[in-house]
């Protein structure tokens, strides 16, 4: 075996081959650093003299299903030039590893096809081998996103389990996770403002939900962008508020019928209006349960006529749907609705940024479920930093993010 093919074939630079021995399915290569390539691991010097070797088994790129092995003949030197004695470093092995560079490439390639376990059981190593890899590598390319890019974000947080909660910023431009913080509100926020002013990123608008906690932090520390409240978690809020009512006048009801109709329409109150299934009678169900009962009627045309505020043609437009919106909320008489009418009057500045700023966090739910996905996929995760690198690649589709 020539020393070029030591290189192409397992990136040794500067051995010489040996041998070859074949025991039980797997390839003992015997190598050994040529001379001149000897000097010493502290200080680099060439002036240096032998004093015994040592055979370092190396893991490499398997050979078809067999495992090849490099047996290193590594020499213990003494240096001439800083007084110290010890082995040299042996080239295209990272420091304290028992693989080759070429072997943790090969690891990484076999990764974006299958599962660690997958690749474990291919290559005969154990899980944490292959976990241990990825990881390595995850941090190398992707545990510091560049944020110097930045200009509309989307802010949210995440329950992952036992763990606790993980606040997500997202780059809704590119897709990609650009922080993860542990735990959840302003406080989770802290590292990544700090990031930010660094790069000097010039941030136009942030989506968020209506937390006040949010609110002041991006307030404080991005004074220039425009907060746009997520339109996906203010009609969500209305159909909490719409279920609340439902079950209050339910609670209330003295007519049996009556109660039988509101208890089974929970789900009907809250769905589209062009999703009802007409098979299963959906519709006649609903027209019914709204027909006995005129507060959940108006509470529910008031959540199907909130959808059309951001249908309007221009801001203005807007501003007077919603102050026409919250006028008819009070005069409705019910408690529930008039609450939240009073919400969205605190929050309507937000509300009407997106006019400005046609963003949401929509992008960030679908990243949250590919995070739960990828969570049940592995079984969850035992290493939270892992986890956490996993979630900062989630963008690359073509890396397996699969435990």
């Amino acid at each position: 075996m020539s020393a070029a093919l030591l290189y192409h074939a397992f990136g040794m630079k500067g051995y010489e081959y040996e041998s070859t021995q074949f025991v039980e399915g797997n390839v003992f290569v015997w190598v050994k650093p040529r001379r001149d390539t000897w000097c010493c691991s502290a200080c680099g010097s060439g002036k240096v003299t032998g004093h015994g070797l040592h055979v370092r088994p190396i893991r490499s790129l398997p050979i078809g299903a067999r495992a090849v092995w490099l047996m290193v003949r590594v020499p213990r030197v003494a240096c001439a030039v800083c007084g110290k004695t010890r082995r040299i470093r042996i080239d295209g092995v990272r420091p304290r590893r028992s693989y080759t560079r070429a072997f943790e490439r090969y690891v990484i390639e076999l990764s974006r096809l299958t599962t660690i376990l997958g690749v474990a059981r291919h290559l005969g190593i154990s899980w944490d081998v292959v976990k241990e890899i990825q990881k390595r590598h995850l941090g190398r390319h992707y545990a510091r996103p560049k944020l110097k890019h930045l200009r509309r974000l989307a802010i949210d947080e995440l329950y992952i389990g036992r763990a606790g909660y993980l606040t997500l910023v997202l780059d809704l431009d590119s897709g990609r996770v650009v922080f993860v913080g542990h735990g959840k509100g302003a406080a989770a926020l802290g590292p990544f403002w700090k990031r930010l002013r660094a790069s000097h990123a010039r941030i136009q608008a942030v989506a968020i939900d209506m937390n006040w906690g949010y609110v002041n932090a991006v307030a404080k520390h991005l004074p220039n962008a425009a907060i746009v409240f997520d339109r996906f978690h203010i009609v969500k809020l209305f159909n909490e508020k719409l279920s609340d009512l439902r079950r209050e006048l339910h609670r209330e009801a003295t007519n049996k019928l009556h109660k039988a109709v509101l208890k089974g329409t929970r789900w009907l109150l809250l769905k589209n209006p062009d999703h009802l299934d007409d098979r299963r009678q959906e519709r006649q169900r609903l027209e019914e349960a709204l027909r006995i009962n005129a507060p959940l009627a108006t509470a529910y045309y008031l959540k199907e006529d909130l959808r059309q505020l951001w249908q309007q043609g221009t801001k203005s437009a807007a501003k007077r749907f919603l102050q026409s919106w919250m006028d008819r909320a009070e005069c409705s008489g019910i408690r529930i609705v008039q609450q939240f009418a009073k919400t969205l009057a605190t929050f309507r500045s937000g509300i009407l940024a997106w006019y400005d700023h046609p963003i949401s966090t929509g992008p960030l739910e679908g990243t949250n479920n590919k995070i739960r996905t990828m969570q049940r996929q592995a079984y969850g995760y035992r290493d939270l930093d892992f986890f956490v690198l996993k979630t900062y690649a989630l963008h690359e589709t073509r890396y397996a993010l699969i435990g």
